[in-house]
């Protein structure tokens, strides 16, 4: 195929090119109109007036998580056919630690990341996986080379969920020694538990329980000085680490003053974090915006946007993970009735909300009209922060984040001056609600290829379960 007249963008350059792909990948970007372009017979699409990016990286999602009671409500079909219809192609998973049987001593990584699997075979776009390491012990490092093996080469820890999934500082700064010893990067979610669980213990006493506490329970200081002390264990560890879903201004800040100093750490920060604020969750239907950490305030939300202006934060990711907001009522998806418990859960209790939003299809077209048609950042670092920098982090670089000569052809097609009123209806997210409902956008993508095959055409479906392929990672770049 003759992809022709494009605006192509990458992350660093904006150009006008022809494509040519054969098979699954790119096979040569040509001048407009070269002697190669007019000659050729075989099929054509003519993109004149339209621009062209490599399919969108997402480096932080969660499908069919178990979760108080419930699950999310987006599967590796679902939220994979979403995502294609936002631009992304390549979605990244966190695999919960497993058990191999009831009253199994020991958790397995292998053993967890088979589970996984299977759930994933039903995948729509490609995807890896990274590995929660939420348990410690000898036999569990000695696992880490097995990883490895089968191209999972990340490991998230966490700095909260006491008594769940929180490990130790001594802990976290073993994994990292581990991890960097053989080339892995270990993500981090920065939150500071022991302060959590107290102020949560006495806002229930004091009988708040509405969704702003969730908020109020969870400090912007906890994960401020909890990335700095991550940071801080990464330089010590000479051991890189990223920093998920940065939500607050002071965090920028410490992730700055870390590699002005020389450590190896970088940072994610997803859309929530640079729309909305805690007045959101204090609303009738403040639910909708409960996710772990939380909103912050209008302050951090233009701290956060600077931040990736100036080249401060690495990507953008959405740490989609949605949840109905009436499960006691069906949506019809597919043509079927389908209605899974969600935060109604904990109408009369935030600690009882399932946490989490959608947000993998809303990512780059919000970002396209409130990021760089608004001036906040460019077009060029619009593709770095959702496709190239989490491809070159997690290890996928050329293959994928790139419009280059042996790429995957994992490209999206935009149509630049349509005029969409986004709202639940017009997404493909497995929810009852959209964080976006009648924000007015423009520019949107029309087509959108996976590794050649066109899988969105408007708003047909030619995608289907299966279409998606594990992608074995080695070692990324620390950017």
């Amino acid at each position: 195929m003759l992809i022709k007249s494009a605006t192509l963008i990458t992350a660093s350059d904006t150009f006008r090119a022809d494509i040519i792909i054969e098979g699954e990948k790119i096979l040569e970007l040509l001048a407009p109109e070269s002697e190669v372009s007019r000659l050729w017979t075989g099929e054509v699409l003519d993109a004149a007036g339209k621009f062209i990016t490599p399919g969108g990286v997402d480096p932080h999602t969660h499908f069919d998580l178990p979760m108080f009671g419930t699950v999310s409500s987006d599967d590796h079909y679902t939220g994979h056919k979403a995502a294609a219809f936002g631009g992304t192609t390549t979605v990244m998973d966190f695999v919960p630690l497993e058990f191999p049987k009831p009253g199994a001593n020991r958790a397995s990584f292998a053993h967890s990341v088979n589970l996984w699997r299977e759930k994933a075979a039903k995948a729509a776009v490609d995807y890896g996986f990274h590995m929660n390491l939420t348990r410690w012990d000898d036999a569990l490092a000695a696992e880490f080379p097995a990883l490895l093996e089968m191209g999972i080469t990340t490991l998230k820890v966490f700095t909260a969920y006491n008594g769940r999934l929180r490990l130790s500082d001594g802990d976290i700064f073993e994994a990292l020694r581990r991890a960097g010893e053989l080339g892995m990067l270990v993500m981090a979610h920065c939150e500071n538990g022991d302060v959590i669980e107290a102020l949560i213990a006495e806002a229930l006493a004091a009988g708040h329980t509405s969704p702003e506490w969730h908020a109020r329970t969870r400090p912007a200081w906890g994960a401020v000085e909890a990335t700095l002390r991550m940071a801080a264990m990464a330089a010590q560890a000479n051991a890189p680490v990223y920093i998920v879903h940065l939500n607050a201004g002071g965090e920028a800040d410490m992730l700055t003053y870390a590699r002005q100093r020389g450590a190896p750490v970088m940072g994610e920060t997803c859309p929530q974090y640079l729309f909305f604020n805690e007045d959101d969750l204090r609303r009738a239907d403040g639910a909708k915006w409960v996710c772990s950490p939380p909103m912050r305030s209008a302050q951090d939300n233009a701290r956060l946007w600077q931040a990736l202006a100036d080249g401060e934060i690495q990507t953008i990711g959405t740490d989609h993970c949605p949840f109905f907001f009436d499960g006691t009522q069906p949506i019809t998806y597919e043509g079927k009735k389908i209605a899974i418990p969600g935060k109604e859960l904990g109408k009369n209790d935030f600690t009882k909300i399932p946490n989490g939003l959608p947000g993998v299809q809303d990512r780059l077209p919000v970002l396209w009209t409130y990021g760089v048609r608004a001036g906040k950042i460019s077009a060029n670092q619009f593709v770095a922060l959702t496709s190239t920098n989490p491809a070159k982090i997690f290890g996928l670089y050329p293959r994928k984040g790139a419009l280059l000569p042996g790429s995957d052809a994992d490209l999206v097609i935009w149509e630049a001056a349509q005029q969409v009123t986004y709202d639940v209806a017009h997404s493909h997210q497995r929810t009852d609600y959209n964080l976006y409902e009648g924000w007015p956008l423009t520019g949107y993508p029309e087509k959108v290829f996976l590794r050649g095959k066109l899988i969105v055409d408007g708003e047909r479906w030619l995608g289907k379960a299966g279409d998606g392929q594990f992608l074995r990672r080695a070692p990324g770049e620390v950017l």
